[in-house]
């Protein structure tokens, strides 16, 4: 938690991802608002059983929002994997979530498919994924444009030598930086498990970011969510992959996220 003058953002981060590991929150630091971001259930130091599904984390979410005297969020943000807990927190408990922010987030359609769903508990499974995260902080080490374009095939459809060419030195730097520091734990076996859809319970104002090349989460995923959240805009990102956050069109995209917490 870092705190500012302004109103709390949580946010929720997606797999592979703990507490501590930033990832686009400079954007509401930058704007004066206190941060929040905990590690959902069986990433960095937060046990599987602080909730095992997605209502269960929102409740202690909630619980853990009053302990710190925040009695009002003003916005929870879903990325990727994370965006599940953020809909259910906003649908469960209406009083503490003023907006929310979905970046390239995993909505309630059938994700994954089988064979990445077999893939993913292979080598991501909590027996295995400090073995393969080994694996890639030497490959990122000592041959850094392998290592990146190896871990791009999987967040974008297009080319990873184009998607990789499109960033700037130094994004290249700190992306290189956050995949050598990335784990799964327990969770990300965890964040494939299906979940009951409460998107149309969701009042809230919300904005929906999302790029059409995006290979681990479809774009079709922001697209049934703006289709069903009541008040939804939907910003198609124009991005490589799904790391929104590097790029060329990231400014306009930041933009929109500012101009969105400043509404209402």
């Amino acid at each position: 938690m870092e705190g500012r003058d302004r109103k709390t953002v949580l946010v929720l981060h997606g797999g592979h991802m703990r507490a501590g590991l930033a990832l686009g929150e400079e954007v509401f630091a930058e704007a004066g608002f206190t941060v929040l971001a905990p590690s959902r259930p069986g990433y960095g130091r937060t046990p599987l059983s602080t909730g095992t599904t997605p209502a269960g984390f929102a409740d202690a979410t909630a619980e853990l929002c009053r302990s710190l005297g925040i009695e009002r969020l003003a916005a929870v943000v879903g990325i990727s994997a994370g965006g599940r807990t953020a809909l259910t927190l906003a649908a469960r408990h209406p009083h503490l979530v003023e907006r929310v922010i979905m970046q390239s987030a995993v909505a309630f359609l059938p994700r994954p498919d089988r064979l990445t769903r077999m893939g993913g508990r292979a080598v991501f499974n909590a027996r295995t994924e400090a073995g393969t995260w080994a694996i890639m902080r030497s490959l990122i080490r000592l041959a850094p444009p392998v290592g990146l374009r190896l871990l791009l095939r999987s967040l974008s459809a297009l080319p990873a030598r184009q998607v990789l060419a499109g960033l700037s030195t130094a994004e290249r730097a700190t992306l290189a930086g956050l995949f050598t520091q990335m784990r799964s734990g327990h969770g990300f076996v965890a964040d494939m498990l299906p979940v009951p859809d409460c998107a149309a319970q969701v009042g809230q104002s919300a904005l929906v970011i999302a790029t059409r090349h995006d290979r681990s989460v479809p774009f079709a995923h922001a697209e049934s969510l703006a289709a069903v959240l009541p008040n939804a805009e939907l910003v198609e990102a124009r991005t490589d992959s799904d790391m929104i956050w590097f790029g060329s069109d990231y400014p306009r995209i930041a933009t929109k996220v500012r101009d969105f917490l400043a509404t209402g």
